[in-house]
């Protein structure tokens, strides 16, 4: 299942001008940073290693300008966004879900400057407060040194473990909920009903109360990740 995708329309290597274009795709950020979040900050942490190191303060200027609503100048590292997609070639990178595991499926045609670009203005046409949030994936992104993989999902998606589970990207706090054992979506449990599910749930996982050893430290980390998604701490 395709759970996020952008298409990209890329000049040709050889081209005179250099140009790009956003085409058709499926950013759902409900709630921010959502997928969207996941597969535009992945697409950063994928391509930003190919950039010129100079090129990422100018990337950092255009997110905050796109934060900001600005206006915004052309073109940007050379390339000059248009909305014409004639003479240009398509990409597709998407973020798809197998059950619960999630994986990235990026299009390496174009240039890397043209993925991050794409990336940064896809995240500009988003309404204001999830922009922000998925602005801010992005900026992890550039930022991001490690395997492109799970690890990766989960810190764009806000949460800190769960190596990047569809469901806990897709709605951390239904995630979260689940994982402390309390029913439907819509449940709103106080800080301390959470605090004594997490002590009751954690007794039950742990290996020194007659848990699994297997797992275990995944299982503990994932509880304590549930209870400060409910409570903020």
């Amino acid at each position: 299942m395709v759970v996020a995708e952008l298409e990209v329309f890329c000049s040709r290597p050889h081209a005179p001008t250099r140009r790009l274009a956003l085409g058709t795709g499926s950013l759902p950020c409900d709630p921010a940073p959502g997928p969207a979040g996941v597969l535009l900050g992945g697409i950063a942490a994928r391509f930003v290693d190919e950039l010129d190191p100079d090129s990422v303060p100018e990337v950092e200027a255009l997110l905050r300008d796109l934060e900001q609503g600005r206006r915004i100048a052309q073109p940007r590292l050379r390339f000059r966004l248009q909305v014409d997609t004639i003479g240009l070639d398509a990409v597709t990178h998407r973020l798809v879900a197998r059950g619960e595991e999630l994986r990235f499926e990026f299009d390496d045609r174009g240039a890397p400057a043209q993925q991050v670009l794409a990336a940064a203005y896809a995240a500009g046409r988003l309404d204001p407060e999830p922009r922000r949030l998925v602005i801010s994936a992005i900026r992890r992104g550039l930022h991001w040194h490690g395997r492109i993989g799970g690890e990766l999902m989960a810190a764009l998606g806000g949460v800190r473990t769960a190596s990047g589970a569809f469901s806990s990207i897709a709605d951390p706090r239904a995630w979260a909920l689940d994982r402390l054992g309390f029913a439907g979506r819509g449940a709103t449990p106080s800080a301390r009903e959470v605090q004594r599910r997490y002590r009751e749930r954690l007794r039950d996982v742990h290996p020194d109360h007659g848990g699994t050893s297997d797992g275990a430290a995944e299982r503990i980390a994932e509880l304590t990740e549930a209870r400060r998604l409910l409570t903020g701490r």
